[in-house]
């Protein structure tokens, strides 16, 4: 762990016992019994789980993107008391604005791999591991909250010498950033999310469109899914079979990515695997599933402008009419594909609506 304000360079080196530790428990995972022909009626189906293990255990190859993800520059430095690791690509354009992007569960910094490259061009990037996820280790504290990271982004920001700076992410990663936004609105510039929550609110006229997007709210407020509940409620009890069983981990975030991404968008198993692999190596599902224990049901008050990115097979889309009540929505746009992993899924599409709205902030600044 780097001492309080240093800055270290890191390199990601896994042991080998603990690669052959998980070729050896995926050789002896105890498989459950199924439904004949129950296909997704009980869960996850098992036909495909099994392919999906067999390919971790004898075709997937850690080393092979080791090696690749080891290409970018990473960092770790302490702050609060906590480990952080971060991505930190510098723009070849020396005065450009920097954007820290943050990711969300189940993901990790790997969901920003794609967008580093195009949005370098035009902004330096600092694509951070959250507290309790990856190579940022586990958290040993409660509180690691949405604020609590966007003060750990702000300190972080400030230590590599960005003035100005904007934020951008989805899922918990927008969370994050409007909460940046919020504490550090003197050097925010603006954020931009591509998840968006919005709740009803009584008296507020809507559109036939937002009202059906309202009603698939409703139906997951109502609905609460159960891995949510489960982290959010019992997150250590969960932690303890996701961190023994790397079948549990698998499925737990497999089952994930096949119900949150566009099906003419998928993400590739090896870019799924890498993910799944960054939490059974760094034993990080439980202080990762802690952050929806500890992150309040609340919306965040969010001074700085505002843009917001829709796709089309995200879990839910913002209603702009209530958006607009709570921030300043200074871009919206929608598009037609594209789920809850944007970065992954489509990520031409993505850095060119982030580029558009940091560079048209500038030009209005």
């Amino acid at each position: 762990m780097a001492s309080e304000t240093e800055i270290d360079p890191f390199r990601i080196d896994i042991p080998q016992p603990a690669l052959d530790d998980l070729a050896d428990r995926l050789a002896r995972t105890r498989w459950p019994n199924e439904v004949a022909g129950a296909g997704w009626d009980y869960g996850f189906p098992m036909a495909r789980l099994r392919e999906l293990a067999q390919y971790w255990r004898t075709g997937y190859d850690w080393r092979e993107h080791e090696a690749a993800l080891n290409e970018l520059p990473h960092f770790t430095t302490e702050i609060d008391g906590q480990n952080i690791h971060f991505v930190h690509v510098r723009s070849a354009k020396p005065d450009a604005l920097a954007l820290v992007l943050t990711h969300g569960w189940p993901g990790s910094f790997l969901e920003f791999l794609d967008v580093i490259e195009p949005l370098s061009r035009d902004f330096h990037l600092v694509v951070p591991s959250i507290p309790g996820y990856g190579f940022s280790g586990p958290t040993h504290e409660r509180g690691w909250d949405v604020v609590r990271v966007a003060r750990a982004w702000a300190e972080l920001m400030s230590r590599l010498g960005y003035e100005r700076y904007g934020a951008q992410g989805g899922d918990f990663g927008s969370g994050i950033s409007l909460a940046l936004g919020a504490v550090a609105p003197d050097r925010v510039v603006a954020v931009h999310v591509n998840f968006l929550p919005t709740r009803p609110v009584p008296g507020v006229e809507l559109s036939e469109p937002d009202e059906a997007r309202l009603a698939k709210v409703r139906q997951l407020m109502a609905n609460r899914p159960p891995y949510q509940a489960l982290q959010a409620l019992t997150p250590q009890t969960i932690g303890y079979a996701l961190t023994d069983s790397p079948v549990g981990q698998l499925v737990w975030i497999a089952e994930r990515f096949a119900q949150w991404t566009d099906p003419r968008s998928p993400i590739s198993d090896e870019r799924m695997l890498t993910n799944i692999s960054l939490y059974w190596l760094t034993a990080t599902a439980a202080s990762s599933a802690r952050l929806h224990h500890d992150t309040p049901r609340r919306t965040e008050p969010c001074p700085v402008p505002v843009g917001v990115a829709v796709f089309a097979h995200d879990i839910t889309q913002p209603v702009r009419p209530l958006a607009e009540r709570l921030y300043d929505i200074a871009h919206w746009s929608e598009f037609d594909r594209g789920g809850h992993f944007a970065a992954m899924e489509v990520p031409d599409l993505l850095a060119e609506d982030v580029r558009e709205f940091f560079l048209n902030r500038l030009k209005q600044d």
